[in-house]
C-alpha cells in the first residue's frame, strides 16, 4: 500500500494508541492505589469483599495485559507503514483487504492466515 493511502489508517493507528495507553494508565493507577485493598486501608475485611477486590483487581491487570498487546500490534503496523509494507499479511504475504484494516487497522494479517493462526 502507498504511503498516501496508509494516511487515514495511520492516523486512526495514532489516536487508539493514545487512547488505549491512557487506559492503560487509568487502569494500572486504579489496580496500584487499591493493591493495599486486602486487609490494609481496606473498608471491609469480610472474606466476601476481599475476594472480590482481589478478582477486580486481576479482572483489570488481565486487561491491562490485553490493552498492552494491542499497542504492540499499533506499533508494529505503524513501523509497517513507515516501511511501506503496510497492508500486506506477515504470513503469505497477500494484500489485506482494506475493509478489513478499517475494522481492525493493526492486524498483522489476511482473512485466511487470521483464521488459520486462531485454529492452532
Amino acid at each position: 500500500m502507498k504511503k498516501v493511502e496508509s494516511r487515514p489508517f495511520k492516523r486512526q493507528l495514532l489516536e487508539l494508541r493514545a487512547r488505549l495507553r491512557g487506559d492503560v494508565n487509568a487502569m494500572a493507577d486504579a489496580v496500584f492505589s487499591d493493591s493495599g485493598g486486602a486487609g490494609a486501608g481496606s473498608t471491609s475485611n469480610h472474606m466476601a469483599d476481599v475476594g472480590t477486590e482481589h478478582f477486580d483487581q486481576e479482572f483489570t491487570l488481565s486487561l491491562v495485559e490485553n490493552e498492552g498487546e494491542t499497542i504492540e500490534l499499533i506499533d508494529h503496523a505503524l513501523a509497517r507503514i513507515e516501511a511501506g509494507a503496510y497492508g500486506a499479511c506477515t504470513e503469505c504475504e497477500g494484500k489485506i483487504p482494506k475493509m478489513r484494516l478499517s475494522a481492525l487497522p493493526y492486524t498483522p494479517h489476511c482473512v485466511k492466515c487470521a483464521d488459520i493462526a486462531q485454529r492452532g
